[in-house]
């Protein structure tokens, strides 16, 4: 396997693994998590609740068991978007091509155990985009504004960092543009910021380092903010323990992040102004997974089980920093039993995903190179005048 097939399958099998194993244990607390599953999570476990299907607040997901979420739904079918077009994208394939995706084809669903509609199972912010672009006919540059601010979009933004790969601030302004047609304000931002450490993560000299700095340069607002003050954090518990406990790891960085994040105190119960547009706030999910990232050193597997045993929005969380520490590390790193009970149970084939978004970022990275060259020549002639 080539490298970049390496890393394009450690994003990819990172990003997955993740979600599946945050999935089981999204919205509850560190002690919840612990009370239900014997201590912290070490690996695939079953739903919270073993009746499922009727049980509340989370009916009629089947979360656990090695179920990928909508996370990975939404990853996937932008690689499909990626393997249509096989070139750069912009707000309007998101209307053309992601939309049509979502509604008309149909497609197995592992939390629901049944073939449905991508629409049937995405978050209310994420139908937000069928609703605007589809029935409203809404200007794609502009469809996210009026949206509730979440993570939704940047939970599917690894495939932007991909198609840069090696240029964060590239990934950054792709990113930025896809995300208009879906989210406003910090949670367009993030997607942006969570592109370009995947993009920085590909590099061939990366390191946990290098992804932080690329994050931070392009960074604006409380989501630079939120990330400064959750990697401070993370480096001052390192100078003073070098060896943390996982629970001491998910405390400073809930800590540090708090005043940044919306949300609140209790998940389930959002406060009364979370999610809604700020200059000063921060979606909690990627500076929370760039802390893991930081405080693991970039380990794949300690990285997502911080992630997992953090709670809350843990999918995505997780999501985030398997991806970041798959460009890092390569597929190796991703537990090769996790990537194969994953794959059993969500019925995906996540070699065969790797493999056409291998092929989309060879394409498109050689068109990149080709234009820079034509680029060069012309400003070399126009300079020479």
């Amino acid at each position: 396997m080539s490298r970049l097939a390496d890393r394009v399958a450690g994003v990819l099998a990172g990003a997955a693994v993740g979600d599946a194993l945050g999935g089981a244990t999204e919205g509850w607390t560190p002690e919840q998590i612990a009370e239900r599953h014997g201590g912290e999570v070490t690996g695939i476990v079953p739903p919270y609740y073993p009746d499922w299907r009727t049980a509340r607040p989370i009916a009629p997901y089947h979360k656990g068991d090695g179920h990928v979420t909508d996370d990975t739904l939404m990853t996937h079918a932008l690689v499909e978007v990626y393997a249509h077009r096989r070139a750069h994208l912009d707000a309007y394939a998101v209307a053309e091509d992601l939309v049509p995706l979502m509604i008309g084809e149909p497609r197995w669903i592992p939390e629901l155990e049944q073939e449905a509609l991508i629409l049937q199972r995405v978050f209310l912010a994420e139908k937000w985009i069928v609703a605007r672009l589809h029935y409203g006919h809404v200007d794609p540059r502009e469809a996210g504004v009026g949206n509730i601010v979440n993570c939704g979009a940047t939970m599917y933004m690894a495939p932007v960092g991909l198609v840069n790969a090696g240029d964060p601030r590239a990934a950054y302004r792709e990113a930025i543009e896809i995300a208009g047609a879906h989210q406003v304000s910090y949670g367009r931002e993030a997607a942006g910021v969570f592109a370009a450490g995947v993009a920085a993560s590909m590099s061939p000299d990366a390191s946990v380092e290098t992804v932080l700095e690329a994050s931070l340069a392009v960074a604006k607002d409380g989501t630079r903010a939120a990330i400064e003050a959750v990697t401070t954090a993370v480096r001052e518990l390192l100078a003073t323990s070098p060896s943390p406990s996982t629970a001491d790891v998910r405390r400073t960085i809930r800590d540090a992040v708090a005043p940044y994040d919306t949300v609140g105190p209790e998940y389930r119960k959002p406060a009364m102004d979370a999610r809604l547009p700020s200059r000063t706030k921060s979606i909690e999910e990627l500076p929370a997974a760039l802390g893991f990232v930081l405080a693991h050193d970039g380990d794949t597997r300690a990285a997502v089980l911080g992630a997992v045993n953090y709670g809350r929005d843990s999918d995505s969380i997780a999501t985030m920093a398997g991806a970041i520490c798959g460009g890092l590390n390569g597929l190796d790193s991703v537990p090769a039993d996790w990537r194969t009970d994953i794959a059993t149970a969500s019925r995906i084939d996540l070699d065969a995903v790797a493999e056409v978004m291998t092929g989309v970022v060879r394409d498109v990275l050689t068109a990149d190179a080709e234009a820079a060259s034509a680029r060069a020549a012309a400003t070399t002639s126009l300079l020479d005048d």
